[in-house]
């Protein structure tokens, strides 16, 4: 069998330009990054919002992500492929993939088998430099803090209340907790510090909900790196950083273009991870699918407790999109996992083990009703997959008034997901979307923490420990009451302990910690012992990557 590089290595790739050509977007609308890979110019962007034209958007979320995989993003970019078999003009807009996971513990992401985008090796590394632009951009913020203290503080800055973190693009636990400024007089202020990953950063949350160069540089000056001496903010702004740091992201601003196996157009842009921040690509990414297509197809991360209520209650909420669909993405694996079977069993037949686990399937089917967005639950085939766990599946979510359809898009690539790709051209044509988000954004923090916790994770109630209650109100206090709520918390378990699977009861959501992004618009929880810093496993994806003499990469995934 194949692995995904392998497929991705030997498939025929069109010029970016006949890929652009075909969706009508001119040569002059690219900033060409070899032949492959193309930025899509501002002008192509304003061009699309005048025109007011605006495809079916659908969303691809899943349930929590279990050992074995749920297929998320090969989904999407199947369904996107099998769209386009059906006569539907179809793109896709996903997050670019950060290098710490590809280098981690996860592998690449740009999708597997016969549903990627590629080329495939690019995407999953630098790209078009994207990412690296958020980490310089970030760190050039903290730079200037560093210095201001060092060169005589006139802001009168507190070292002690200081949240501005430093950023990098990789999995490294030795930098959750540093001090700087060690040495001589002249080194710097000493003070504790900390790095996070770029794509849990809000340079990164920023990048992706700004849609033009002015949006972007007011918001970067909007950013909170700590009070002075007087209990008062002090932005970016302040520091007067905003310029250079816009100087640093104004190309990495515009979506990127590429292709899938099929040829199908990719607009790949942003990446927040989910768990740690708000999980999904650019709204400029977003709105340029939709305004080029009939049906734009796009993800937010992990599983629908996290990236589909941040896409719903913070995106959509900002950028006025109403989503038309949602694809909610499991497998029987996944399932017989939640429902207590041992990873080594998952390819054995367990209809009990289906019926035990399917409870983390009917809360997120709930979960997404709440929203009012048809929802279509497909299950990612696997060959040990058997009629009887199927049917169990599909019947109980057409009890709950969900549609249905098979997706063999790693295997099959477009033909594999034109089943699911009729199911929502289905849904599209006989079912009317109620978008509504979940909360009001005018309620007092605590409450929107409180709502999210209850009525998506099932929570029975929150505990905000001192903290988190002086974090708060501090936020309040300061004029950001009204945003907003982002919770990260561990993307394996609706609660926020990884080991409750399948639909816990009596839990609690403890709040250890809030943070106000003033540049993004939200206010960041942290829940559980979940952290902005991951870490690499015992034997990382790293050992086995490699470049032999051809210049090929070998096992990124």
């Amino acid at each position: 069998m194949k692995t995904d590089i392998q497929i991705a290595q030997e498939a025929t790739l069109y010029p970016a330009t006949k890929i652009a050509e075909a969706f009508g977007i001119s040569p002059d609308d690219l900033e060409l990054y070899g032949k492959y890979k193309a930025k899509l110019s501002d002008e192509l962007y304003n061009s699309v919002l005048k025109s007011g034209k605006k495809g079916k958007l659908v969303l691809v979320t899943a349930i929590n992500p279990a050992p074995a995989g749920e297929g998320k993003t090969t989904t999407t970019i199947g369904l996107a492929q099998g769209l386009n078999k059906l006569g539907k003009r179809t793109m896709v807009a996903l997050r670019e993939p950060s290098l710490g996971p590809c280098m981690g513990i996860k592998g690449g992401a740009a999708g597997g088998g016969y549903a990627q985008v590629v080329p495939m090796e690019d995407i999953n590394l630098h790209f078009t430099g994207d990412i690296h632009a958020m980490t310089t951009a970030n760190n050039l913020l903290s730079a200037m803090l560093d210095n201001h203290l060092q060169q005589g503080n006139e802001l009168k800055i507190d070292p002690k209340t200081i949240t501005w973190k430093r950023a990098l693009d990789m999995n490294d636990r030795a930098l959750r907790s540093i001090v700087v400024g060690l040495g001589a007089k002249t080194d710097g202020v000493v003070r504790q510090d900390s790095f996070q990953i770029t794509v849990a950063s809000e340079i990164m949350a920023v990048m992706c909900l700004a849609e033009s160069i002015s949006d972007l540089k007011e918001r970067l000056a909007r950013i909170i790196v700590g009070y002075n001496y007087e209990g008062e903010p002090v932005t970016a702004g302040d520091l007067k950083a905003e310029g250079a740091m816009t100087a640093l992201l104004k190309d990495a601003l515009k979506p990127n273009l590429v292709q899938t196996l099929e040829h199908t157009p990719a607009v790949i842009h942003g990446g927040p991870f989910a768990n740690i921040a708000h999980g999904c690509n650019s709204v400029k990414a977003t709105k340029i699918a939709m305004g080029l297509s009939d049906i734009a197809i796009t993800e937010a991360g992990f599983g629908a407790d996290l990236g589909a209520e941040k896409f719903f209650d913070i995106k959509c909420r900002f950028a006025g999109l109403k989503p038309d669909c949602v694809v909610l993405v499991a497998t029987v694996r996944s399932l017989k996992y939640n429902g207590g079977a041992a990873k080594a069993d998952l390819s054995t037949p367990n209809l009990e083990a289906v019926k035990k686990g399917f409870v983390n399937l009917e809360k997120h089917i709930e979960n997404l009703h709440k929203y009012g967005v048809p929802v279509v639950v497909t299950l990612n085939a696997f060959t040990a997959d058997t009629a009887e766990e199927t049917d169990y599946i599909e019947n109980r979510c057409k009890e709950m008034g969900a549609d249905f359809a098979i997706s063999e898009v790693w295997a099959k690539g477009g033909d594999g997901g034109t089943d699911l790709g009729k199911k929502v051209l289905e849904v599209l044509e006989t079912k009317e979307s109620h978008f509504a988000p979940l909360y009001d954004a005018n309620l007092p923090i605590a409450e929107k923490i409180e709502i999210i916790a209850k009525e998506i994770y099932g929570a029975e109630g929150v505990d905000f420990l001192p903290k988190a209650k002086k974090d708060i109100a501090k936020i309040e206090a300061i004029g950001y009451r009204n945003v907003p709520v982002c919770i990260a918390k561990t993307q394996y378990s609706l609660s926020d302990n990884p080991s409750l699977l399948g639909r816990p009861k009596s839990f609690r959501i403890s709040i250890k910690s809030v943070t106000i992004s003033a540049g993004a618009g939200f206010a960041v929880c942290l829940a559980g012992d979940v952290m902005t810093m991951p870490g690499l496993p015992k034997r990382p994806a790293a050992e086995n990557i490699d470049v032999n003499e051809k210049g090929e990469i070998t096992s990124l995934f």
